[in-house]
């Protein structure tokens, strides 16, 4: 069986994105495969590669901040 290559991707590798989950944390975009975002901590590039999908992040952390504010007061 072989593997698609999916070019439907939002980010690119090289692209600086956060974690909705943890929007302080800078990540880069490292590489994307199968629907898969494989990110490197922008401070600390030894640690551990971050695995995330793209729903899971975000552009820029402030309209994160915003949405979360807008939603929680019911607007």
């Amino acid at each position: 069986m072989s593997r698609q290559i999916i070019k439907d991707n939002k980010y690119k590798p090289g692209d600086v994105v956060y974690a909705k989950v943890n929007p302080s944390l800078e990540l880069k975009i490292r590489r994307y495969t199968e629907r898969i975002y494989y990110c490197q901590v922008l401070d600390n590039p030894a640690l551990k590669e971050l695995v995330y999908y793209e729903r899971e992040l975000v552009e820029d952390p402030e309209l994160l901040a915003k949405n979360s504010a807008s939603m929680e007061s019911g607007a």
